[in-house]
């Protein structure tokens, strides 16, 4: 189908298209890659006045691995991500995970920014930047305010984020020698969310598991990283089978689903156990 009439707008600056945001209200949006609202679009199950396309700001733009932290702008695409030699090494677990998002295509042109911000709950960086304990930066007519990716999410495509709000910049702490990482990542076919989803840090005497596309929101477990910091692999796994919520859909029903789950989070635990040290 074709979507509805609308107005295109391609600031070269946040503060412009904050401006723009403020003065079309509820009729504008913002729109980064476009992999989640031009289908939508096409199939007028939302209609927009006003598309603010994200691309021409170049402060929402680049990779820098500091000292102490990893800054990812919100238009950094995975491909970059996936291609970004300093952050592959800094944070292994991002590339390992952009790598099975969609497909190539969808990499060169979807975002980070896109892919955290929209609330989709089959994402697979709004977990993965739980389980990394990242903060996002959302500028908007008050200015900056920073927000943990643990408090972001409410439900299913409800965020934190204030509809005049834009999210420019994702802050995330660099992980210590010898904290070992993986995601694993089961889907029905290439380009599909995932059944179920796990991303794992462990070491130093500290853990983080988080998982994705198993409730309206991700799931991050204080208690399943509890669990697997002292090294109960079982405890982590009924910790955060206790904490997701998944539903009957065409991926199955919910007891294969907590099932794959299970599968996911023990592999993804195997592996990042073994990176570690």
């Amino acid at each position: 189908m074709i979507p509805a009439g609308f107005e295109y707008h391609r600031p070269g600056d946040i503060a412009s298209a904050i401006g723009i945001l403020q003065e079309h209200g509820d009729e504008a949006r913002v729109i980064a890659g476009g992999h989640s609202l031009i289908p939508m679009m096409k199939l007028r199950m939302a209609e927009m006045g006003h598309l603010v396309d994200l691309q021409g700001i170049d402060e929402l733009k680049g990779i820098d691995i500091g000292a102490e932290t990893i800054t990812l702008g919100a238009m950094v695409t995975q491909h970059e991500m996936i291609t970004h030699d300093g952050l592959a090494v800094a944070v292994p677990l991002i590339r390992e995970a952009a790598l099975q998002i969609a497909d190539p295509q969808v990499r060169y042109v979807g975002t980070i920014g896109g892919n955290v911000a929209n609330g989709d709950p089959g994402n697979d960086m709004p977990g993965l930047m739980q389980c990394l304990n990242a903060s996002f930066e959302l500028s908007g007519p008050d200015g900056i305010r920073s927000v943990a990716a643990r408090d972001f999410y409410e439900a299913a495509y409800f965020t934190a984020r204030e509809d005049e709000e834009i999210l420019t910049r994702i802050s995330i702490p660099k992980p210590g020698a010898g904290v070992g990482q993986a995601y694993e990542k089961q889907k029905r076919k290439i380009g599909d969310y995932a059944t179920a989803a796990a991303a794992v840090m462990i070491g130093n005497g500290q853990a983080s598991v988080a998982m994705t596309n198993l409730a309206d929101t991700p799931i991050w477990s204080e208690e399943a990283g509890a669990w697997l910091a002292g090294g109960n692999i079982e405890g982590c796994v009924a910790a955060m089978l206790d904490a997701i919520d998944p539903v009957e859909d065409n991926r199955g029903p919910v007891e294969f689903k907590k099932h794959v789950a299970a599968v996911m989070l023990r592999r993804a635990i195997d592996r990042a156990s073994s990176r570690a040290g």
